[in-house]
Parts: C-alpha cells; sequence; structure tokens
C-alpha cells in the first residue's frame, strides 16, 4: 500500500532520468500519473506568459494514468517571494484534459505548477457504490475503505473529526451495512479529499512564470510629442512649463499616457540640420537622438527645457491630470556625451584612432555612435544604463518607450528589466522595434511588457484579419501590441494618400482592435506631407521646432475623443484578445466585435478600409452568439452618434461613404 498523504507530500518526486543514466539502474516507478501539455508554457518555462492584476489565470494540461482508478490534481501557485506554494483544485474537462485557475492579485512575478495522484479512496468509493447497486457482496471492500480510512494521518481540529469518523465506524457491529454509510458520508469524502492519500504523487517537472502587470500594460492610449516644440512658437524653444499648459488638451482627447521623445541635452558635433540634412544652421536645434553634451547625457535635461525641478512639476501636474509621463530611451550617444572622455572602453574605437559612427550600410549616423555592450564595457556600462533607468524612475517615471531595442543585446535587456522589475514591478517598457518577427517576438518573451507591430503596413482586410488573429492567438499569451497609427519616424503612404477620411480609419482600427493605441502629434491635424517618395514627415519634428495648429479645418479631435470615451466606458475594448471577425461581403469592408469576459458585452465595429468611395455590403451580427436564432433580434446603440435602433435577423445591407461615415461601433445587446 502506498504511503499516505502526509507522507508522499513531503518527499516531492524526483525529476525523470535522461535515457543515458537509466542503464543498469534499478527501476524507480515514478512518472505513473502523466502531466503533459501544459498551457500556458513559453519556451519550457524560460519565458513568463503576461497577465495584468485582476485577471483570472487558468492553466490546462493533460493529466492521465493507467488504469481506472480515479485521477486528481491541483494547480500549485505563489507569488516569486512567497516559498510556501498555495493550492486550488483542478476540474476534469474533457478527454484527459484539466483545468484550474487562481486570482493574479499582486503585481509581480507568479510561478504556478501542478500536481497530480491516483485517489484510492474516491476510486474505492467509485467501484464499491457500482458493486452494491449491482447486489453484489462488498463485505471485504468494507475493510479495504476502513483501512484507507484508518491510516490517514492528521492533525489538530483534522485529528478530532478523524477520531469521529473512526468512532462512528465502530460503533457499528463487524460487517454492518451502516459502516458502509460512515464510509460513503459527505463528510468522510471531505476528509478523505483534504487528507487521504495521494498514491503515486506526481509533479510537473518544471516551475512555469505568469507575470501580473498593472492594467496600463494591456489598456492604455498613448499621445506623443517633442516638448521642445510645446511652445506654440516655432522659433521659441519650448520649456516644461509650455508642456504643462498643453496637459488639459492632451487629457481632454482621452489619452492616459503622455510619450515624450528624449528630453537630454543634445550634441553639437555633425549636428543634423533641418530634413535630415548633415550641415545644420545656426539655429537648428539637432535631433533629440543625438544624446549628450557638455551639458550631461542620460540623466540630464536639454537646459532649455528646463531642470529636473521643473520636470518633476511637470510629473506632479500630469499626474494630477489622469497622464502618466512616459520617456524615450534611447541607447546611444553623441560624440559629445562625458561617457566617451569618462569611459572611452565603452565604445568601438577605428584604427586611426577616431571613433565608429553609427551606421546601417549604406545609412550613416554622423551624429550618433553606440556604445560597446560587452569587452571592456562588460559589466560597467550595463550597471550605467540601468542606473539610468533608475534615475528616471526615481522621478516618478515609470513607463519607457525605448529606441530600437533590437539592435541591442538580449541578455541585455532581459537583465536589465527583470533588475528593475524585481525593484519597481509597476515599471513598464515598449519595445519600438520594427524588425524581423522573431526578434520581435523574443523581446516581449524577455520582458517587454509592450511592443510596436506591423499595423502600420497592414492596410487590406486580409492582412488585417490575419494579422489580429494572429496576436491574439498564442502570441497573446506573451506579445502586447501597441497600435501606434503613425511616428515621428514613419509617415504611412496609407495616410500621405487618403486624406482625412484615411485617419478616420486608422484611428478606429488602431483603438478598436488593440487596447493600446496610440498616435504622435499632428495625426489628429491629419497632417501628412511627405518627403517625396519616402516613409518620411516633410518638415520632420526630429530636425526642428514646429508649430502646430490643432484647430485647423478638417481635424479629427471630436472623432479620437469618441474613441478614447468608447475605450473606457467598454469593459470589451479593454484586451486584443477578444476579437472575432465577421461576414461582411465586401473586400473593402471589415467586421468584427469584441467581447467583455464571460460575454457580458458585445462592442461591434465595421469599417470601410477605402478612404476615397463609399463602399456597400450585406454583413451579419452575431445572433448565434447570444442564442439567437437567424431570425431573432439585437439592440443597438451607435455608440459614436447616440441613437438607439432594433436589428431584426442575421443579414443586413450597409453603406459606408467616406464624406460622411467610415466606420460604425456599435453596442449590441439582447432583448430583455
Amino acid at each position: 500500500m502506498n504511503p499516505p498523504r502526509s507522507q508522499t507530500r513531503s518527499t516531492p518526486p524526483r525529476a525523470v532520468r535522461s535515457p543515458k543514466s537509466i542503464a543498469g539502474a534499478p527501476p524507480r516507478g515514478e512518472g505513473r500519473v502523466v502531466i503533459e501539455g501544459v498551457a500556458p508554457e513559453i519556451d519550457a518555462g524560460a519565458s513568463a506568459a503576461k497577465r495584468v492584476v485582476g485577471d483570472v489565470f487558468t492553466v490546462e494540461a493533460d493529466i492521465f494514468s493507467d488504469g481506472h482508478d480515479v485521477v486528481r490534481a491541483e494547480l500549485l501557485y505563489r507569488p516569486q517571494d512567497e516559498t510556501r506554494w498555495r493550492r486550488t483544485p483542478m476540474a476534469f474537462v474533457d478527454n484527459d484534459r484539466w483545468s484550474g485557475s487562481f486570482l493574479l492579485d499582486q503585481n509581480t512575478r507568479w510561478l504556478f505548477t501542478i500536481e497530480g495522484w491516483r485517489d484510492p479512496y474516491a476510486s474505492w468509493a467509485r467501484d464499491v457504490a457500482k458493486k452494491r447497486d449491482a447486489g453484489q457482496d462488498v463485505s471485504l471492500e468494507l475493510f479495504e475503505g476502513e483501512k484507507l480510512l484508518r491510516a490517514v494521518e492528521a492533525g489538530g481540529p483534522d485529528a478530532q473529526t478523524h477520531a469521529r469518523l473512526v468512532q462512528a465506524l465502530d460503533s457499528h457491529p463487524e460487517r454492518d451495512p451502516a459502516r458502509l454509510d460512515v464510509l460513503f458520508s459527505d463528510e468522510t469524502a471531505a476528509f478523505m479529499d483534504r487528507l487521504g492519500e495521494r498514491a503515486n504523487l506526481s509533479r510537473y517537472p518544471r516551475v512555469l512564470p505568469v507575470v501580473a502587470d498593472r492594467e496600463a500594460a494591456r489598456f492604455s492610449a498613448w499621445y506623443e510629442l517633442f516638448p521642445r516644440s510645446q511652445s506654440g512658437d516655432p522659433v521659441r524653444h519650448g520649456t516644461f512649463d509650455d508642456v504643462i499648459a498643453r496637459l488639459p488638451y492632451v487629457r481632454d482627447l482621452g489619452f492616459d499616457v503622455l510619450y515624450f521623445t528624449p528630453i537630454h541635452p543634445i550634441g553639437r558635433t555633425n549636428r543634423k540640420g533641418r530634413n535630415n540634412a548633415l550641415t545644420a544652421g545656426r539655429n537648428d536645434p539637432g535631433s533629440v537622438y543625438a544624446i549628450g553634451s557638455e551639458e550631461g547625457g542620460h540623466t540630464a535635461i536639454h537646459p532649455e527645457l528646463g531642470t529636473i525641478d521643473d520636470f518633476d512639476r511637470l510629473v506632479a501636474a500630469a499626474r494630477d491630470h489622469g497622464l502618466e509621463i512616459a520617456l524615450d530611451f534611447a541607447v546611444q550617444c553623441s560624440p559629445d556625451h562625458p561617457w566617451i572622455k569618462e569611459h572611452p572602453e565603452w565604445f568601438e574605437w577605428r584604427p586611426d584612432g577616431t571613433i565608429r559612427f553609427a551606421e546601417n550600410p549604406p545609412k550613416k549616423y554622423e551624429d550618433i555612435v553606440n556604445v560597446h555592450f560587452y569587452g571592456d564595457a562588460f559589466p560597467d556600462l550595463w550597471y550605467a544604463l540601468r542606473d539610468a533607468f533608475l534615475y528616471w524612475v526615481g522621478h516618478g517615471v515609470k513607463i519607457f518607450r525605448v529606441d530600437n531595442p533590437h539592435t541591442k543585446p538580449i541578455p541585455f535587456w532581459e537583465w536589465m528589466i527583470r533588475d528593475i522589475n524585481e525593484r519597481h514591478p509597476d515599471v513598464l517598457f515598449l519595445a519600438e522595434a520594427f524588425t524581423r518577427p522573431k526578434m520581435m517576438k523574443k523581446l516581449a518573451k524577455i520582458g517587454f511588457q509592450q511592443s510596436y507591430t506591423y499595423f502600420t503596413w497592414r492596410n487590406l482586410k486580409w492582412e488585417l484579419t490575419d494579422y489580429a488573429l494572429e496576436l491574439a492567438g498564442d502570441m497573446g499569451e506573451y506579445y502586447r501590441p501597441n497600435f501606434f497609427a503613425n511616428t515621428p519616424d514613419i509617415n504611412p503612404v496609407y495616410l500621405q494618400t487618403s486624406g482625412r477620411a484615411g485617419f478616420i480609419v486608422r484611428s478606429t482600427l488602431a483603438a478598436t482592435l488593440s487596447s493600446v493605441w496610440g498616435i504622435y502629434n499632428g495625426f489628429e491635424i491629419a497632417e501628412a506631407a511627405a518627403l517625396p517618395g519616402k516613409e518620411e514627415y516633410l518638415d520632420s519634428e526630429k530636425y526642428e521646432i514646429r508649430a502646430w495648429d490643432f484647430d485647423k479645418p478638417g481635424h479629427l479631435k471630436d472623432h479620437i475623443r469618441a474613441l478614447n470615451r468608447i475605450r473606457r466606458e467598454h469593459a470589451a475594448m479593454r484586451d486584443f484578445r477578444n476579437v472575432t471577425f465577421l461576414n461582411a461581403w465586401n473586400d473593402n469592408i471589415i467586421a468584427y466585435a469584441k467581447w467583455a469576459p464571460g460575454k457580458s458585452e458585445c462592442v461591434f465595429v465595421m469599417v470601410n478600409l477605402d478612404p476615397h468611395a463609399r463602399q456597400d455590403c450585406v454583413y451579419e451580427i452575431p445572433l448565434w452568439e447570444f442564442g439567437l436564432p437567424d431570425s431573432g433580434a439585437l439592440d443597438v446603440e451607435d455608440l459614436l452618434l447616440g441613437y438607439r435602433f432594433r436589428l431584426h435577423g442575421k443579414s443586413h445591407q450597409i453603406a459606408l461613404d467616406p464624406v460622411d461615415r467610415s466606420v460604425v461601433i456599435w453596442r449590441l445587446k439582447k432583448q430583455g
């Protein structure tokens, strides 16, 4: 007979030996209860699944054993800083598939694994009940059941329960059917479920991680601007006080993250001129990405913006307006950065003794030099960069957009993000990487809480559908897409050629397909002037100070404000993995539904992807998801226009004309 539960629990099973070590060794008999196919499990546990605080985290696995004994399983879980496992039962689903869940109630890294065992008491009770109901003699089985109960070792209040159950057994003569009633009682079943023998106890050989971030990691709306362009005057450098004056505008549009391009001193050596000219004019401010001058580097502020005290006032004012400040962090230096003199070993030098400028052949970036992460720079540079992040965290910054992380070593980011999140689990990192898919995925796996995407270049119906489903599928376990509709670096061809209607289309897709989205200022006034033949802005703010007229005719501030209101008010918009694409029989019209948890709410979106012409189609509303027949009806609330109506039947026809309505966003509700 196997040892009672108390003994098996104190000696967790050892890992199964590899085939090379088994030859000549005695059999161990471990692993009789099989646990496999655990989900989510990313890269054999090397990467963490991602969730947010308040999520109920569900784990599934295939759990089975030989024969017909009853199998039980528990999900073991704990915050990483605890040593004692918490436990919750797993439930049989179907076909040897089991499921269990627990609440992620802390912003931290959690660990989980699974135990499975054969339950002798449950197996006994099931089989004896069948025999008894068939009129068979179960007197011998009665002795077997008694033995299982008596063998339990219990302490505290459970010891009293155990003594009472044994006493109840012994109050009846041997072979008395009443003894069987005691063994079958609900109290005995509950007692044995807690403390009965766990035979052939098996534990999944891996401990798996899941990170519970704060909600802003999965649900937020970003507005990007250059602080130096906030004076309203193209010949006066903006200050942090100018940015403070702009906070009500950003919040009124409904954004909750205000993202700054770099705010550090800008080098003068090889400073770029307007439109990326190799020679700067006398008053040209240079690129904000050429970080560092005699005034300081990555922990300094460009003097014309203000002081660190001014920055602190800005962070506090933003917080008062319901905004978080996100900073751009670029791991690169101007040739004037103090680190070059202080730590020449952190940089690459050419055979003639000159420093190696950044390049991506044939492109050269004459105003930038890159650091070297290994050799004599390791590990001091790593600590310096981490401490630069921590400096800004100390000044209230909890969100960072990291510039081009795919051009820096993966081990650095993995170490740095983990180190900072161990100290500050509420700090979030966005990976600005438009590169190869596997590199983008790897950056997400090693810790970046958000990621840029290919959304900017997905314009056709099939492209958008396939990409959204890819993100919502297995990638959704670890990759959180931030759908920026434009950036200072990317002026998409679609926006250059589509007019105002195209901005309506792209903002609607970004804000409703993803739970995190953003725009770079100028989007709201349909700014799209481009360098000929390039996806770059003419008169780019990266190289000059701009003044914007945000009230110019044709602006779409009202639409952006409405999108962010809809996102805030409707739970279905707080995730990106809950999308279902629906039939709309026109390749220029895309239709999809977003569902709140438990399908308590449905937001239905249709977009005319053609910004130049009216498009008509027959489309379907998802009556079947509401348990209704094709002849059923749904109440509809138009979330953009504010009126209500009723749709009868599954199929309907609509016309979407860029002149007056390119998109619809409806809330669907079952009658009654």
